[in-house]
């Protein structure tokens, strides 16, 4: 699984929300296009923005708080016919819990607690993409070219 360090919304060339997720470690992006309340409510978190009663993903935020349930972390895991699948991860009274939800649902929830984003590695493969070299790949560069000789010119 890959950690995702960034969470970002911008639009694609028709003015569609996009949610960008991505990591400097490996370089991977991942580009998921969601629906535009999902991407407010996003977006809305990131920015710090506070409305003055509860939406939904802070209802369930809530809940989850006052059951006293921890939300380990959210996995993108899944691509079928070009939908994403993605799992929360939960932990409370003891058990662990696997719930089937939207990207882009467990995301906006994953942002108001704080909880890590993960996208597995065959998710990444076949619908991220590498734009530049990771920072593993840059050093892994790095400490192959101390051990050569290079000719004087």
């Amino acid at each position: 699984m890959i950690r995702v360090k960034n969470v970002r919304i911008v639009e694609d060339q028709a003015g569609n929300p996009v949610l960008l997720l991505s990591d400097s470690e490996t370089g991977m992006e991942l580009p998921i296009w969601i629906g535009e309340a999902e991407a407010f409510a996003i977006q809305r978190e990131l920015e710090g923005v506070q409305l003055p009663r509860p939406m939904t993903h802070d209802l369930i935020r809530n809940i989850l708080i006052e059951l006293g349930v921890e939300l380990v972390r959210v996995e993108i895991n899944e691509l079928h016919d070009n939908t994403y699948y993605a799992t929360l991860v939960l932990r409370g009274n003891g058990r662990t819990i696997f719930i089937d939800a939207r990207p882009s649902d467990s995301i906006a929830i994953a942002v108001r607690m704080n909880a890590p984003i993960y996208v597995s590695e065959e998710v990444a493969r076949t619908a991220g993409y590498f734009p530049q070299p990771s920072r593993k790949e840059i050093e892994r560069f790095m400490r192959l070219m101390k051990d050569v000789e290079l000719p004087e010119i």
